[in-house]
């Protein structure tokens, strides 16, 4: 069995202990042994950062721009390779992981060219004969804290603005998932970037991720998880006076008013609800349909979900993979019982199942689940279950479907399926939601453009395109006597 390291200054750095990576598709296969980091690891991955910040940060851009391409081309000569390893440890279809990988490439050679575009301003003074220049400047050493369900594209979105700007970096992975992260690093690792700039160590997030957090040379942290988890490191950089950036997940909506075509709706909310196991942020796990339209899309999206095939996430043929472990699992299945009791009608799935290709393969299968007849107030309704459970709230019209789609703790993604302008143009408007999508699914995002919610989704500066400046720099003002 092969064994992953830490990259701790430069160089590949034994951990004290190891854990295995397992693939959810297949019990019996381990993808390899990977590091499981500690507190020491951390103080000299994050000394190795500071040590290296002045000449990083003052290296000549075209420097940094070209190292970030290179590692871009990289990770798109290799999208098939990467992307059998992503579908293989994390559970997505290998097309969507390919996708994935493809995406993290762009990514980098996206912040190649940004290296090229930081810009200020210089403007005049209310006093005469003094100037005033306006400039942005890395903040320091960034800790950066990514989830398991895109193991390499969030890791790249946070890594390559850190660096284009001039940052030092210090990466902690999902523990379940480290092997694309591992993949990234090592071809970083061989970009020509010096030593300590980047840093990769792998472990417990109640160890490594509060290190990092408490650690007083990290200026930033950027996370990618739970709402429990955020909310406590937001505290903890508060309290330390570090920079904060938060994406915590989703109960998003998705409108199906009677005007929709329903083919469009029942393809775009089967997409949101179900690809990718449900596990994204920005799946639709709350459908709200209108009166006139309600029992023509239940049918429709039953029938649809009748031929989603769930099995081994290489396999061809494959539409969805399995879960991801099985602690995530039966939270899944517990989200079943919990609507049930409530009272929520089970309109499909709802339990776990065999392999769609008939290999007799053990994974953590489950069927994609329907809730039907559901009330706002429900459980199912208000909380992330991250699985491929979706529920539907009937409601009478658009006004009552708005009311509904914003009665939300969060407000991450959120998407109407109508062919009226009117309608359309409105909940552009009036939704509140970071990011909102008509008559397309709500599970999928430019790399160019700013991601981030609202409420209970998001805190901090925007992630990706030019608007990852905000979280990466800091705005200094310098005045010149003439």
């Amino acid at each position: 069995m092969s064994r992953y390291d830490n990259l701790i200054n430069g160089q590949w750095t034994a951990a004290a202990t190891y854990s295995p990576n397992t693939n959810p598709s297949d019990l019996s296969d381990v993808v390899g042994d990977y590091a499981q980091g500690d507190a020491q690891d951390v103080q000299a991955a994050v000394a190795a950062a500071v040590a290296a910040f002045p000449a990083w940060s003052t290296s000549g851009i075209q420097a940094r721009s070209d190292a970030l391409d290179k590692i871009g081309s990289e990770i798109l000569a290799r999208k098939e390779e990467l992307g059998e390893l992503l579908a293989r440890e994390e559970g997505k279809t290998r097309p969507e992981a390919i996708g994935e990988v493809g995406r993290a490439g762009q990514i980098f050679k996206f912040f190649a060219g940004e290296c090229l575009r930081l810009s200020g301003e210089t403007v005049p003074s209310v006093r005469p004969g003094i100037g005033v220049e306006i400039t942005r400047e890395p903040i320091g050493v960034v800790g950066l804290i990514t989830p398991w369900n895109f193991p390499i594209a969030i890791p790249a979105w946070k890594i390559a603005p850190a660096l284009a700007f001039g940052n030092c970096v210090v990466l902690k992975p999902a523990d379940l998932v480290p092997g694309s992260a591992w993949a990234l690093a090592d071809i970083i690792h061989r970009s020509g970037i010096p030593a300590g700039v980047f840093n990769l160590v792998m472990g417990r997030g109640r160890v490594i991720g509060e290190a990092l957090v408490n650690h007083p040379g990290v200026a930033a942290i950027s996370f990618t998880g739970s709402v429990g988890v955020g909310r406590g490191i937001a505290e903890a950089c508060v309290k330390n006076g570090k920079k904060v950036q938060l994406e915590m997940g989703g109960k998003n909506p998705q409108i199906v008013l009677d005007d929709a075509d329903l083919n469009q709706a029942v393809e775009l909310s089967a997409q949101s609800g179900f690809y990718s196991t449900g596990q994204r942020c920005t799946a639709s796990s709350r459908l709200i349909v209108t009166d006139k339209i309600y029992p023509a899309f239940i049918e429709a999206l039953q029938a649809r979900m009748a031929k989603i095939k769930v099995g081994d996430a290489r396999a061809a043929g494959t539409d969805m993979g399995p879960v991801v472990s099985q602690a995530q699992l039966e939270q899944d299945l517990s989200y079943v019982e919990i609507a049930k009791a409530e009272g929520a009608r089970l309109a499909a799935g709802g339990s776990r199942v065999a392999c769609h290709t008939g290999s007799g393969k053990d994974g953590f299968y489950m069927a994609p689940t329907l809730f039907v007849d559901t009330e706002a107030g429900m459980r199912i309704n208000r909380e992330e279950v991250f699985g491929p459970v979706a529920s539907v709230i009937r409601v009478k019209d658009y006004d009552e479907a708005l009311a509904v789609s914003n009665d939300t703790p969060f407000g991450l993604s959120a998407g109407i399926a109508t062919t009226s302008l009117k309608y359309a143009t409105h909940f552009k408007r009036h939704s509140q939601a970071g990011m909102v999508m008509v008559n397309l699914p709500t599970a999928g995002v430019d790399y160019h453009v700013p991601f981030g919610g609202r409420k209970g989704s998001s805190y901090g500066p925007r992630e990706q395109g030019r608007y990852a400046q905000e979280f990466y720099t800091t705005v200094k003002t310098a005045y010149t006597l003439a």
